[in-house]
């Protein structure tokens, strides 16, 4: 009996208050929602203020699918989306998952040695390396040679123009990487199919 009527004296408060406090949760829950439903009234109505629609892989990736439904003679049988995913991988490791361990200004033009991070890197940077060289020249008429060293590599780039050899050593190794238009193209020619580093 005691134990029983000292349950009643002390559960009996916190039964009540916890019925108030639930009370006083679930109406300012109501409110909220509530308050929620005037603010996003009619979602669908306003288009979003952002136009990322994820990192720049993923927004890359989706402007293709853009393009190609934007083209009426798309020949989907030879569309290629992973072949542009796998060489934006390439990208994303010989721009971030290296080191640049120095640049040095030679004879119209500049040396760099990279390290690759990863052992993904290592094998981005050979593939990239590949074929950078032969498009760098086309596009520009800078030499670019590549040479494994160890667990690094060694480019050296010039021009034969001494006027440009400024320009080349301030672009250092990303910037001799990114410059020109080409890799929209290259992208393109994957995205349809096609073997444009070959």
């Amino acid at each position: 009996m005691t134990i029983r009527y000292a349950c009643i004296l002390f559960c009996t408060p916190l039964l009540l208050l916890g019925s108030a406090f639930g009370a006083d949760v679930h109406h300012g829950s109501s409110a909220g929602q509530h308050g929620d439903h005037t603010s996003t009234h009619h979602p669908m109505s306003t288009p979003s203020p952002l136009t990322a629609a994820g990192n720049d892989a993923f927004w890359a990736i989706q402007e293709a699918i853009q393009k190609l439904d934007a083209e009426p003679n798309t020949d989907w049988s030879k569309v290629n989306l992973e072949a542009l995913r796998q060489h934006l991988v390439d990208m994303q490791n010989f721009t971030l998952h290296v080191e640049v361990l120095s640049q040095t200004p030679i004879a119209q033009g500049m040396k760099a040695v990279v390290r690759p991070t990863t052992a993904r890197s290592e094998a981005s940077l050979e593939r990239v390396f590949a074929a950078h060289p032969a498009q760098l020249k086309k596009e520009t008429g800078w030499d670019m040679h590549v040479n494994k060293q160890g667990d690094g590599f060694v480019l050296t780039v010039t021009t034969p123009q001494p006027a440009e050899t400024d320009r080349l050593r301030g672009l250092g190794y990303i910037g001799v990487m990114a410059l020109g238009a080409h890799h929209q193209m290259h992208h393109w020619g994957m995205v349809q199919g096609e073997s444009p580093h070959q």
